[in-house]
């Protein structure tokens, strides 16, 4: 992965401003999979989060929370489409080395670090990314290249 890809993580403007329901997307291949993202992340802020707001103030009266929260739902609804509807596997960056680089396969001390979750409940999994939800929003956590894995192993290499 690129420098750009590998700074590339999902980070929402000011809350409770104008613009507190998007996200912050920079020039370059990581855009694609942040507007992706970005486009759950309205259709939940606009049709399935209950509030007292109209439509418009849905999107600018939101809090940090409702932000992760938002995040949350977006990334496991993709996740388990990905998945056909029966599973989801979401992909974090551990301490400990999970693989040993050999062959053709060149180390890059971010990869080895990957450990699988599976999850065959759609709520489970949207649970557990809410707990673990700054993986993937935190400044260097690689949260665009841990969705990219997690989107891939939810698809299944064969499909």
């Amino acid at each position: 992965f690129s420098c750009e890809w590998e700074r590339t993580y999902f980070r929402f403007r000011e809350p409770y401003s104008d613009l507190a329901y998007a996200l912050e997307a920079e020039k370059g291949g990581t855009r694609a999979i942040l507007m992706a993202v970005q486009a759950h992340i309205i259709k939940y802020l606009l049709f399935v989060r209950n509030t007292e707001y109209s439509h418009l103030e849905r999107l600018s009266r939101i809090s940090r929370r409702e932000q992760a929260e938002a995040l949350a739902v977006a990334l496991a609804d993709t996740l388990w489409a990905a998945g056909g509807g029966r599973r989801a596997v979401i992909c974090l960056a551990t301490a400990t080395l999970h693989l040993a680089p050999g062959g053709g396969y060149k180390a890059d001390n971010f990869t080895e670090r990957i450990q699988l979750f599976e999850f065959c409940e759609k709520a489970a999994a949207q649970e557990f990314i809410s707990d673990h939800i700054n993986c993937f929003k935190g400044q260097g956590s690689h949260g665009v290249i841990l969705f990219l894995y997690s989107l891939l192993f939810s698809r299944t290499l064969e499909r």
